[in-house]
């Protein structure tokens, strides 16, 4: 049996935003801003007690999960944040794609041992580990501040704007959240495991060292560095990256230490006849279905707007495509007047729009 963390995190990143939260970000087109914290200005209040506590309550998490939500203020909007920034890069990232991160189909997709299943608890723990280091930075949880800055308090450091992303209270505070490591027999509980350990990875390997100047004209004869998570669209990247080259895995008993193993076949060109997967390698263990017709993983891609030279051919399965025409109003002709504002002109042009046939 699989160990309730992984699927928590899953269920938690995936599965958790309300209906309408849902609804609102389902069939991005790739063109939208990527906020993970929407409406957030720095060291923003933790909310009411109150509301905290009904916050908790409404998002799917155990029952241990459910006691340290209602222990941390703030904890509760940075989950929700979390979820609908792990939507939001799966969407991104798949938009030309045949599964496209679709809402409708993803509790099937959970159950099963995919490549995009293995994406969703990667992206799914990258966006908590990210998240919760932000919010930490930006003062929006109680029980911790910035990341350390040498020689400044936490209120000095959001004064300078200087305040480090706390990944290691950030990760800390996951692995107590996600509970326990528990060896287990089963080899999906393993490979989801180690998916998730992927997504938390790439954020560590997005650390950067940032430093600001406070010396006379701009000169840097003093200066204060901080710790800054690299954005999370770069995150998304590298994990889609890592998509493309997953490692189908079967499982292998570890005599020595008497535990169920991951197992991947040799590579190309290789002389081993197999080895365990590398750390930063995402895993599966069954091929995908091809998510071109309607199924429970996904609503299929009948409808879909596709690029006629990149993506219709592969989009559209061989069924073809529709052309229509549509006008296309966008600003023009912009002038700078004096003093202090842009005056444009509204121009009108036709656009081709490619989608899948039925």
């Amino acid at each position: 049996m699989r160990p309730p963390s992984a699927l928590a995190l899953a269920a938690l990143c995936l599965l958790a935003l309300p209906a309408a939260a849902a609804a609102a970000y389902f069939g991005l087109t790739g063109r939208e801003v990527l906020t993970p914290f929407p409406g957030l200005g720095t060291a923003a209040a933790p909310a009411q007690s109150g509301a905290h506590l009904k916050q908790c309550d409404l998002l799917k998490l155990s029952r241990r999960q459910k006691q340290l939500c209602r222990r941390e203020p703030g904890l509760a909007e940075t989950l929700q944040d979390a979820a609908h920034l792990s939507l939001l890069e799966c969407q991104f990232q798949f938009r030309h794609e045949r599964w496209n991160c679709s809402l409708e189909g993803r509790t099937g997709l959970l159950k099963r041992g995919f490549k995009e299943t293995a994406f969703l608890y990667s992206v799914s723990s990258a966006a908590l580990t990210h998240t919760l280091a932000r919010a930490c930075s930006a003062g929006r949880m109680e029980r911790c501040t910035c990341d350390d800055s040498p020689g400044l308090e936490s209120r000095q450091a959001w004064q300078w704007g200087v305040c480090g992303d706390n990944l290691k209270y950030s990760t800390k505070f996951l692995s107590n959240f996600l509970g326990p490591k528990r060896g287990s027999k089963d080899l999906r509980a393993r490979a989801d495991a180690h998916n998730t350990h992927v997504g938390i990875k790439a954020v560590k390997s997005g650390l950067r060292t940032t430093c600001k100047c406070h010396g006379v004209s701009g000169s840097c004869a003093v200066r204060t560095c901080w710790k800054q998570l690299s954005p999370f669209r770069e995150t998304g990247q590298m994990l889609k990256l890592r998509y493309d080259s997953a490692v189908k895995v079967s499982s292998a008993t570890n005599e020595a230490l008497g535990r169920l193993e991951l197992w991947a076949p040799a590579r190309p060109g290789s002389t081993t006849k197999g080895l365990a997967p590398r750390p930063g390698d995402l895993v599966y263990m069954e091929d995908s279905p091809s998510f071109c017709r309607p199924s429970k993983y996904s609503p299929g891609t009948a409808g879909r707007v596709c690029s006629r030279e990149a993506s219709c051919s592969s989009l559209c399965c061989g069924r073809g495509y529709d052309t229509q025409s549509r006008l296309v109003a966008f600003s023009c002709h912009c002038q700078v007047q004096w003093c202090c504002y842009v005056e444009c002109q509204q121009c009108v042009q036709e656009e081709l729009v490619y989608t899948c046939k039925h």
